[in-house]
């Protein structure tokens, strides 16, 4: 990002923007299986066509997405595959995040624990 000009970090952010929303993130892990249509998507993500048609929208609008009439349907695939690479970087590093904090209070866990074990005297 370093020397970009303000209009092209605004342009990252507004791209990051549309990948932070649940359902846009669902959207796009059913469609790394391959091109879907509306009703599809909505199904998998348990949301309403036009709910789904909306988000996919703004994929598109960030050229994430990319669509397909054929007869009265239309179907979306993914324009770009890189996202899911920085997709998997952001999940793998949440991942560890969670990780960390799991090893953490197992630590504070057992040290709770031993500091409450009863010590007897030595004679």
């Amino acid at each position: 990002m370093e020397g970009l000009p303000p209009e092209a970090l605004a342009q990252v952010a507004a791209y990051f923007q549309a990948l932070s929303e649940p359902t846009r993130l669902m959207i796009l892990n059913q469609l790394r299986r391959g091109e879907r249509n509306v009703g599809d998507l909505a199904q998998a993500c348990e949301c309403t066509s036009a709910n789904a048609s909306r988000h996919l929208a703004t994929l598109m609008q960030h050229g994430l997405v990319q669509r397909e009439a054929r007869g009265t349907a239309v179907y979306y695939r993914i324009a770009d595959d890189s996202v899911y690479a920085l997709c998997d970087l952001v999940c793998g590093s949440i991942a560890r995040q969670i990780e960390r904090k799991a090893d953490d209070r197992k630590a504070f866990l057992r040290a709770r624990t031993a500091a409450a074990k009863p010590r007897t005297r030595a004679a």
